[in-house]
């Protein structure tokens, strides 16, 4: 299928999940990632915060679990039409923009690059970890701006059926795609320790 088509079709299979459903759903999630990658002190992850609006899978867990492993957490905010990312911590203040989104208030890049792991959102992933998102490349673009061996983890409520057809030079698989069941990975990771 077209990333057009998986787009429509897994935008509306999220918004019928019921919000317990989400919350459910995304706790699954968080589970089965908290599985799978050990992270310790010290550690940078870029994790988006999610759109309540749009049922995106809840973030929140993995915040608060981040904050209290003393994981250093970093979120993107669209500024001048691409992601930056800034560092917050637990008691840090969100505000919501006008699309709805709640990001830091300050518009100061952090400047760091090196990180262990972003944590992407995401409308779907193929079996391979091709990924379609929101349509407008924000994460490819921000992907090809940091360190090349970071770990690519995307989260999602279904697992992979069909292929993304139109896949174009300019996107970045997905390493691991966490969902409600399982976590699938995709490729050789010898040098990318998760540990």
């Amino acid at each position: 299928m077209t990333k057009t088509a998986l787009r429509k079709l897994y935008s509306e299979k999220k918004m019928n999940l019921s919000l317990a459903e989400v919350q459910n759903l995304s706790e699954e999630i968080f589970r089965n990632f908290n599985e799978k990658f050990q992270l310790s002190n010290g550690q940078k992850v870029h994790c988006f915060l999610s759109i309540s609006k749009k049922k995106e899978v809840e973030t929140a867990f993995f915040l608060n679990y981040f904050f209290q492993k003393n994981i250093r957490v970093f979120v993107p905010k669209i500024v001048n039409e691409k992601i930056i990312a800034i560092e917050i911590l637990a008691e840090t203040p969100l505000v919501t923009n006008s699309w709805g989104i709640k990001e830091p208030v300050g518009n100061e890049d952090s400047g760091v690059k090196d990180f262990d792991l972003v944590i992407m959102p995401l409308l779907y992933a193929d079996k391979k970890g091709n990924r379609v998102g929101y349509g407008k490349g924000f994460y490819d673009r921000f992907l090809t701006n940091i360190n090349e061996n970071v770990l690519k983890v995307g989260v999602s409520f279904f697992p992979p059926e069909s292929d993304v057809e139109d896949i174009s030079e300019f996107d970045i698989p997905l390493d691991y795609l966490v969902t409600p069941t399982d976590v699938l990975s995709f490729g050789n990771f010898e040098s990318k320790s998760t540990k």
